[in-house]
């Protein structure tokens, strides 16, 4: 399974970025999917995440500007980020959490992207 992002860059503060993710491989089924960010001198945390059933979940730090969605035949996932901050500056990271494999007898596993830098100036 390969996880791959896209969309990264430099905005100014108050602009726009859109994110999209594709996950490839003999993919039966993908639990939920979802973004993580770093930023440097600092931990991996969430920012938003979507399952397979559409349920949504955010950061607080993120709610109100950044819209997660999913595409499950295309297994991708896009994050619009909208009003973006100096401190929404970070490498973005996808996840695909909980992906079943065909012939994999049931077992799931994580996989991640390698990250794409976003970068907001004030």
């Amino acid at each position: 399974v390969q996880v791959v992002e896209s969309g990264g860059g430099l905005v100014q503060a108050g602009g726009s970025l859109r994110l999209s993710c594709a996950a490839s491989g003999s993919i039966f089924s993908i639990n939920a999917m979802g973004w993580h960010r770093q930023a440097p001198g600092k931990q991996r945390e969430l920012v938003a995440t979507i399952t397979s059933g559409g349920s949504t979940n955010y950061a607080d730090s993120v709610k109100g500007r950044f819209t997660i969605s999913r595409d499950n035949a295309k297994n991708t996932v896009i994050l619009q980020m909208n009003s973006l901050k100096p401190e929404d500056t970070a490498v973005y990271y996808c996840n695909a959490a909980g992906v079943r494999e065909w012939g994999s007898q049931g077992r799931r596993s994580d996989h991640w992207g390698q990250g794409t830098q976003v970068t907001v100036s004030s």
